[in-house]
């Protein structure tokens, strides 16, 4: 089985102190840590899982700067076979549809049977480059997959719905999945498989390679900024008919009802 999975580097803000930039388009980085994508280390295991599994190759790609690299070989460290990085800086802004289109551009000339993403990326939360991506490449697909079964040249795919429902769908392969987080335990990688990935060749594609002019997109980003401070909540207090009678007041002073 031939697989692929495409992952990104993304910066750490969950603890950290975000602040926007002078070009009022992204965040100062400086000080951030970077590492893989959450959902993405969760579809790159369950990559390895069915390569380990069926046997056969697997394919790390990311769209980034040269900084990816580093997660393109945590990813070989882990069992990646292959690693290619497009050349971000080549290609300007880019947006969730313009990503997939470089991704599409490179995975149609390689052999693949299924092609893993994570199902959102936590820097942008488009959550965007892996349907279209499916959808570029003409293929089936499933989102938010929390269990994947083949079973010869059909998988059965588990995924998540709103209010706590699973969908089954089965596909002929192949596919492409979005994969959710806690589908499995991603692994480490060890100390000596880091040293052996950091000599492996990771090949760059870039303008020379991809007509930039085929790449399109429809959105641009005008600016970021922090939500607007409005109105402080009002913790209402009293019996439960007083609460209810300051509610319904509150609800006419809106006019709701």
């Amino acid at each position: 089985m031939d697989i692929i999975a495409c992952i990104k580097r993304v910066p750490q803000t969950a603890e950290a102190d975000v602040k926007i930039d002078s070009s009022g388009k992204d965040i100062v980085k400086d000080r951030l840590q970077f590492d893989m994508n959450e959902s993405d280390t969760y579809a790159l295991e369950e990559a390895i899982l069915l390569k380990e599994k069926f046997s056969g190759s697997l394919t790390v790609i990311s769209v980034g700067t040269f900084d990816a690299e580093d997660t393109l070989r945590i990813a070989l460290a882990k069992g990646a076979d292959n690693a290619i990085r497009i050349k971000a800086e080549d290609f300007g802004e880019l947006d969730g549809y313009k990503t997939a289109q470089l991704l599409k551009a490179v995975i149609k000339d390689l052999k693949h049977d299924a092609i893993f993403t994570g199902c959102i990326a936590t820097d942008d939360y488009y959550s965007q480059v892996g349907v279209t991506l499916a959808e570029l490449l003409g293929m089936p697909h499933a989102s938010l997959v929390t269990k994947i079964e083949i079973d010869g040249n059909t998988v059965h795919a588990y995924r998540e719905l709103e209010g706590g429902l699973l969908e089954h769908l089965a596909m002929s392969l192949p596919a492409l999945f979005t994969i959710q987080t806690g589908i499995n335990e991603p692994r480490y990688a060890s100390l000596i498989a880091i040293r052996r990935a950091a000599k492996k060749e990771i090949k760059v594609i870039g303008k020379e390679e991809i007509n930039a002019e085929d790449i399109v997109s429809f959105s641009s980003l005008e600016k970021l900024f922090t939500p607007p401070v409005g109105e402080r909540a009002e913790i209402l207090s009293g019996t439960l008919d007083e609460i209810g009678t300051r509610v319904q007041g509150i609800v006419k002073e809106k006019g709701l009802l």
